[in-house]
């Protein structure tokens, strides 16, 4: 997990590093109407560290295998209102709720990263599994605000 954990804090430095130099009118430029504009992806990024900090902290005392709940990403982005939300107090939340995943990342043990979970289409998978599908799916969407 070291390497996990090394890998979201150089995520999260360097994410804040670009996102604090882009002008508000490149943060919410959408290129098409249905597609997120690059406050909405960070917005995203927020929704996806709240569902996953839940999952990391209830799978340590939740029946197992521990299931997995979908959550509705455009609905919970346009219900956030992310495109009209200031931008360091998103910024702000996004690093802190990501300093706070490092920090229950940080407290597992060989035995809890084993606990089971059921993904939405039955398969099975690991805690561990599910920390690096978040910090991979972390870096898949700086890289598209990178873009």
């Amino acid at each position: 997990m070291k390497e996990t954990i090394n890998k979201l804090e150089l995520l999260l430095k360097t994410g804040t590093d670009y996102i604090t130099k882009l002008s508000e009118s490149e943060l919410t430029y959408k290129p098409i109407p249905a597609k997120w504009s690059k406050i909405e992806i960070l917005g995203h990024l927020i929704d996806s560290g709240i569902n996953n900090l839940q999952r990391f902290t209830e799978i340590q005392f939740e029946a197992r295998p521990y299931k997995i709940r979908k959550y509705k990403q455009d609905a919970l982005v346009n219900a956030n209102q992310y495109q009209k939300a200031n931008t360091r107090e998103i910024l702000g939340f996004w690093v802190s709720i990501n300093h706070r995943i490092s920090d229950i990342i940080k407290q597992q043990t060989e035995q809890t990263l084993k606990y089971t979970i059921e993904m939405e289409d039955g398969k099975t998978a690991d805690l561990r599994f599910l920390i690096k599908d978040y910090v991979d799916h972390l870096e898949h969407h700086l890289n598209q605000i990178a873009e």
